[in-house]
């Protein structure tokens, strides 16, 4: 697997980037060509945290992890098992979607443990009455439910709007046509 490994606010020295290619590496095996899959990481900084994201593009899919700690080799090690965690955990639903698809890109030769086939389900539904509004009274109608995410009609834009917090406290929204 290609790496493209740049710094947002840190320098990446050889250390770190030698450590990163080291552990990126054990994701080889779950790819077919890895030789054709460029990732993308991107390590930063935000006060005492290290943080760092990796998002590996495939013909078919997208895997991308994102993990902060205070050491940043214990945030490699954890970004790296979450990616591994979501190709074992997903394989079975892999082979399902693209089966009529001759190239996947993903090496579906190996075991999964029971405990990493825990079945995904929806176990709630709930279906609400959107009130029209604007962005301001929706940011504060979400403060006011302290949720991470609002869904109004957005009177300014003329649609559904999804308005969701982001992790570095800001507001995004996701407006529906």
């Amino acid at each position: 697997m290609e790496l493209q490994i740049r710094g947002d606010k840190i320098a990446v020295t050889k250390s770190i980037k030698d450590y990163v290619i080291d552990k990126l590496g054990r994701l080889d095996k779950y790819f077919e060509t890895p030789s054709n899959i460029t990732a993308q990481v991107i390590i930063r900084v935000r006060n005492n945290e290290q943080i760092i994201e990796v998002t590996v593009p495939t013909n078919k899919f997208t895997l991308r992890a994102e993990e902060k700690h205070d050491d940043l080799y214990a945030a490699i090690d954890l970004v790296i098992d979450k990616l591994e965690r979501q190709i074992r955990k997903n394989k079975t639903k892999l082979n399902n979607k693209y089966k009529n698809i001759i190239q996947l890109d993903i090496n579906t030769d190996f075991e999964v443990d029971d405990d990493e086939l825990e079945e995904e389900k929806i176990v709630k539904r709930k279906n609400i009455d959107t009130k029209p509004m604007d962005e301001e009274e929706a940011m504060l109608q979400m403060d006011l439910l302290n949720h991470d995410f609002f869904v109004f009609k957005n009177v300014d834009e003329e649609c559904v709007s999804v308005m969701y917090k982001r992790k570095d406290g800001n507001f995004g929204i996701i407006n529906v046509k």
